[in-house]
């Protein structure tokens, strides 16, 4: 069965950086296009970075371009979310995703708190 397990999350200043993982097991990994999305308070779930399934290809939501890095790793099935120059906007849990054919697949996030 497919299983998306996050961590990284924590709390950090704003300025400061942390490095989301995400182990995926179940499914061929290297076939599938992986993203990062993530729910803050009140908010609806976005899409925050997705990456190809050789890592050849990657985009990013405009509040985070030039900040989050998203990179995949298809010898130990993970993806990761490299965020730099954290604010406090970015507080959030972030999920793992993947989607097969038309179902997605989701982590049970990792929390992310962006503060002073």
């Amino acid at each position: 069965q497919v299983q998306l397990v996050e961590s990284g999350g924590g709390l950090v200043q704003p300025g400061g950086s942390l490095r989301l993982s995400c182990a995926a097991s179940g499914f061929t990994f290297s076939s599938y296009v992986m993203a990062w999305y993530r729910q803050a308070p009140g908010k609806e779930r976005e899409l925050v970075a997705r990456i190809t399934n050789t890592g050849g290809s990657t985009n990013y939501a405009d509040s985070v371009k030039g900040r989050f890095t998203i990179s995949r790793d298809n010898t130990k099935n993970t993806v990761s979310l490299q965020m730099n120059s954290l604010k406090p906007e970015d507080t959030a849990v972030y999920y793992c995703n993947v989607r097969l054919i038309t179902l997605n697949y989701w982590g049970k996030g990792t929390l992310v708190t962006v503060s002073s």
